[in-house]
Parts: structure tokens; C-alpha cells; sequence
């Protein structure tokens, strides 16, 4: 057994997680869920790899440079506020 192939099931949490952070009304809240989805990010990106599931890299890719743009845009807003 590849112990990659565990690393799916954290990985989801740490997503779940980072959803969860990113809703809320907390600035502090939200920009720790931006890290976090960083994170699920990476794991995803290993578990990917290892599985060769090369759509789901270019997912996680996209989507970190997505939430990159999303917390520099929070940080943006809540210094012009």
C-alpha cells in the first residue's frame, strides 16, 4: 500500500476546514483559511501525484493562485474599510 494514498483523507479535512475558516465574518478567520486552503492545496497536489491524477494537480494549481488573489483581495478591503 502507497502511504500517499492516505494522505486523501486528511487532505479533505484540512478543505473542509479551510471552507469553513474562509466563510466566516472574522478577518483574522478568513485569512488563516486562505492558508489552510494553501495547504490542502499542497496535499492535494502529493496525493495527486502519487496517484497520477494530473487534472486534479491542475485544479489545485488554479485554485492556490485563486486563493492567493482571494486573500490579497481581503487584505486589500479591509485596509481601504
Amino acid at each position: 500500500m502507497d502511504y500517499l494514498d492516505l494522505i486523501q483523507w486528511p487532505a479533505m479535512l484540512v478543505t473542509i476546514a479551510a471552507s469553513w475558516l474562509v466563510a466566516s465574518q472574522s478577518k483574522r478567520r478568513r485569512k488563516t483559511g486562505f492558508w489552510i486552503f494553501l495547504l490542502s492545496n499542497a496535499m492535494w497536489i502529493a496525493w495527486g501525484w502519487s496517484a497520477g491524477a494530473y487534472a486534479l494537480i491542475t485544479l489545485q494549481v488554479v485554485l492556490a493562485v485563486m486563493n492567493i488573489r482571494g486573500a490579497s483581495k481581503n487584505e486589500t478591503a479591509s485596509s481601504s474599510a
